[in-house]
């Protein structure tokens, strides 16, 4: 194997390509090779940095400095002045609180702890031999030749690890249901459908890498006496749809995946499937029924997938995040992983800051972390200069907490995180133009399957079209509550019963700000049209 002095890694997430960053890469080579540092110099792609708004990035090793929103012009001087002459481009270096990718000569990411995601901005996603030079799969090599399929359920028990995509179901209990339950064709299922605004961690890990997420699917196939697997990915993540495939053509041909994996006797192969779109997909049931080859809507439960699952199959389903923490704790053990965390909640967190902050990202941090902590000290706190006004937490779906929920820490004990969205708002924006955007995503993305979610949807969409536009009274804002709690207990999936969780939670805080527009007509932060055409939904 060839040794070079320094690699640089070029950021080929979905939106650092979609801003040049393989125009980027490409100059970059040209221009290594131009002053004859190609044989001492490795241009490397790796997934998505994390580092949203930061344009087009690299990251230069051994030294870790990371540039950020560079074009093709910029190029020459990197190289030049850094890889030539040894002298860092200071314009150039990502020097928010979040600026390195993992420590080197700029600031490191303050309080984040990587266990999930330290291999991202590191290793190249498409190669299966960085990642095994990084620990990859031995996790799986000791689950399959020194643990007895219980011994890796127990061991999963024991970390605590619970459900990341926002349920919080404790995973060890999941598969032992699995595993308990009567059927010769069992199957894991990779939730990779993404949908929810403020959410994009998942495509993060599967960009950046992939064989993390095998290797979780393959230790939980081996635990429940599964022979096959499939991710269900979200059909816009081109990226990750490409870096796993590779993923598994490589482990396949490493004899990681198929028959006799290691000589164990187990045979676990996986497959891929790409979702449609559909928010509702990323529901279990409607996730499977979309599987089965039928229009993605919500199964009635019980049975629940770990008894009846895939094709009448027991079927274990676990969010990206959740299979990727399971490599770790099965390497390093279930003890290492509860000293992580709080009391009821183990382990790390991926957070997705968004909206009004300054550095919008993904960040790993362990349970117990406050809420000031992520906003101010590590996303750099609002990018306006304005004061914070409210961060919606989980997306959509979540509630709506105000600047008295700062130095709450985020944990089971305290402030539930969700699936770790967290979407911020500063003084200039108004809550009732946000909850207008989160019932229409609501009306738009319902199944239609069940009446209280379908009319429900419709009908808070509506009501808050009157109050942006000027009309509606203050009758409506209990109308609201009552079919957000009708919809709660007869919705068939949570779709329904979470579509007006945002509003609820956020009516006692901002109680003021709603009637300015229901009965003075008028939107306090001068967001909304009050004197427009009201339309109906149709």
């Amino acid at each position: 194997m060839a040794f070079y002095r320094a690699h640089v890694l070029v950021d080929t997430g979905t939106p650092a390509v979609l801003k040049g960053a393989m125009g980027i890469k490409t100059a970059l080579v040209d221009e290594i090779k131009k002053k004859g540092l190609d044989k001492e110099i490795k241009v490397v792609e790796t997934g998505d940095l994390g580092l949203v708004g930061a344009g087009p990035a690299v990251v230069i090793y051994p030294e870790g400095v990371t540039y950020a929103n560079i074009t093709v012009r910029d190029v020459a001087e990197i190289v030049e002045e850094h890889l030539l002459k040894g002298r860092q481009v200071k314009r150039l270096i990502y020097t928010g609180a979040s600026a390195a990718v993992v420590g080197g000569a700029a600031k490191p990411r303050a309080n984040e702890m990587r266990v999930i995601l330290k291999n991202i901005g590191v290793i190249d996603p498409t190669s299966i031999e960085e990642y095994l030079a990084h620990g990859g799969y031995d996790g799986m090599a000791k689950a399959l030749t020194q643990m007895s399929p219980k011994d890796v359920i127990a061991e999963v028990k024991a970390s605590q690890l619970k459900g990341r995509g926002g349920a919080g179901f404790p995973t060890g209990l999941k598969w032992e249901f699995t595993a308990n339950a009567e059927g010769a064709c069992k199957a894991i299922v990779c939730n990779a459908d993404e949908g929810e605004p403020g959410n994009f961690k998942d495509r993060l890990i599967l960009e950046g890498d992939p064989h993390q997420i095998i290797e979780g699917m393959i230790i939980a196939g081996y635990a429940v006496g599964a022979s096959e697997g499939y991710i269900y990915i979200r059909g816009e993540y081109h990226q990750s749809v490409a870096h796993t495939e590779k993923a598994i053509a490589d482990a396949r041909a490493m004899g990681i995946l198929g028959k006799d994996i290691m000589g164990s006797g187990f045979d676990f192969d996986i497959t891929i499937f790409k979702g449609a779109g559909a928010y509702i997909c990323g529901e279990e049931t409607a996730l499977l029924e979309s599987l089965e080859g039928r229009r993605g809507e919500s199964r009635m439960k019980p049975p629940f997938p770990p008894t009846y699952g895939l094709m009448g199959n027991p079927t274990v389903i676990n969010n990206v995040e959740t299979l990727a923490a399971v490599p770790h704790i099965i390497a390093n053990g279930a003890d290492w992983y509860n000293g992580i965390g709080t009391e009821k909640s183990k382990g790390t967190k991926i957070f997705s800051p968004c909206g009004d902050v300054l550095y919008p990202g993904v960040y790993e941090v362990p349970f117990g972390i406050t809420l000031r902590e992520i906003i101010f000290n590590m996303a750099g706190g609002m990018k306006s200069g304005k004061k914070f006004k409210a961060c919606l937490m989980g997306g959509p779906s979540g509630v709506v907490v105000d600047e008295d929920a700062l130095d709450r820490r985020l944990c089971a004990e305290d402030l539930a995180p969700g699936a770790g969205a967290l979407i911020v708002l500063d003084e200039s924006k108004c809550i009732v133009d946000l909850m207008q955007n989160c019932a229409e995503f609501f009306y738009h993305e319902s199944c239609g399957q069940c009446v209280p979610c379908r009319e429900g949807t419709k009908r808070i969409l509506e009501i808050l079209n009157w109050w942006t536009s000027g009309a509606g009274s203050e009758d409506d804002l209990k109308l609201i509550e009552s079919l957000g709690e009708t919809m709660a207990v007869s919705s068939k999936c949570g779709l329904g019963q979470f579509a007006a969780v945002a509003f609820k939670s956020s009516l006692p805080l901002f109680r003021d700000e709603y009637l300015a527009h229901v009965k003075d007509k008028i939107c306090p932060a001068g967001v909304c049209r009050m004197d427009k055409v009201l339309e109906e939904v149709k």
